[in-house]
């Protein structure tokens, strides 16, 4: 296993991991892209959970015209589905149900370059396409929050291929990102250790707007991810610090990235910084402000607007986002993640009238 202080990731890393035998051992791999022209957005998601030898895998599309999973371009979800021994995540078929088989993964060039292919017949549904890697995967630092001790990478690829939806065929070609986490996660992990006395206790900078004040409160699991990039890559990926947002909402980024002319640089979380205004109908982000600074020095400033949701349980969400960067157009998302109680406490300060 590659060792958690390893920034390198080696071609051995393309298999599962020998994992130790901790119950809430997780190892994923993530797929996304998007097609701008129809407002879609795409995942694939595959936790596996080696000391139960089962498997949970999600393909979802979503566009513009629905965000719940009855109502999206397509949804399905498959959970607990039994693995063989010794699965090699380099040429594999998940595991499905009754409505038939999962994905297919094989890896082509380690590290690099990976073909993945999905059908539903009686959906009309298929994906069928190659993600190229632009760069060799991206390694985060470890003991930055979220990735306290578990190896994580993100990379940007040229995903082209085809999408089938209800029987029409339709052309992938753009950036997408990637990712791979193992480690332990949920549970225990997924629990803040901190005790608060009350509510008030757990917001660090208090004032500016109420449901601004209620969003920033701390110890609730409370993440927000985004990025976006134009075709040649420029363009940026980090997480939000919601929980430390000052008063006026604007909230530290860290564990990312400015990448320009090819060139990545670690995001200064000391400059960094998002602002997001909500919808106080949905409570879902409508756009956002991204001011970046890296390592290098380098600045990048971006706004962001979302063109279409999607949202399993109906609080936390994912959106297809529109950016303007450095002059041009970029596409990524906005992954909005939270506890559910919570959401709907900064959803009703939205939605007061007196």
């Amino acid at each position: 296993m590659n060792e958690v202080r390893n920034p390198v990731f080696l071609p051995e890393d393309d298999c599962y991991h020998q994992l130790s035998e901790d119950p809430y051992e997780t190892e994923t791999n993530w797929w996304s892209f998007n097609i701008p022209e129809r407002k879609i957005g795409c995942w694939i998601h595959a936790p596996y959970y080696p000391n139960r030898k089962a498997i949970t895998w999600r393909i979802f599309a979503w566009d513009d015209e629905g965000y719940d999973p009855a109502r999206m371009a397509y949804f399905r979800k498959v959970e607990e589905a039994a693995m063989p021994d010794n699965p090699d995540l380099r040429d594999i078929t998940f595991p499905g149900d009754k409505a038939g088989p999962g994905y297919s993964l094989k890896m082509i060039e380690p590290g690099m370059k990976y073909h993945l292919q999905y059908e539903d017949v009686s959906r009309g549904f298929a994906l069928d396409f190659t993600h190229t890697g632009l760069h060799e995967p991206h390694r985060f630092p470890p003991g930055k929050p979220p990735f306290m001790q578990t190896p994580h990478f993100d990379q940007l690829g040229h995903v082209e291929g085809w999408m089938t939806l209800r029987g029409e065929r339709i052309r992938i070609d753009g950036i997408g990102v990637r990712d791979r986490t193992w480690g332990p996660r949920g549970g225990p992990y997924a629990a803040s250790p901190k005790v608060y006395a009350t509510d008030l206790e757990r917001v660090k900078h208090p004032g500016g707007a109420r449901w601004r004040e209620i969003e920033r409160e701390r110890g609730r699991g409370r993440i927000q991810y985004i990025f976006g990039h134009r075709r040649d890559g420029t363009g940026f990926l980090g997480f939000a610090r919601v929980q430390d947002a000052d008063a006026q909402g604007w909230a530290p980024m860290n564990a990312g990235w400015i990448r320009r002319d090819g060139q990545f640089g670690s995001l200064d979380a000391t400059k960094s910084r998002m602002k997001t205004w909500r919808n106080p109908k949905t409570g879902w982000c409508t756009h956002m402000e991204v001011d970046l600074i890296d390592e290098l020095g380098r600045s990048m400033q971006s706004e962001g607007f979302a063109v279409s949701t999607m949202s399993e349980a109906g609080y936390g969400v994912n959106q297809l986002m529109r950016w303007d960067i450095d002059g041009g157009i970029g596409w990524g998302e906005d992954q909005d993640v939270w506890n559910g109680t919570h959401f709907l406490r900064v959803l009703d300060a939205l939605k007061a009238t007196g």
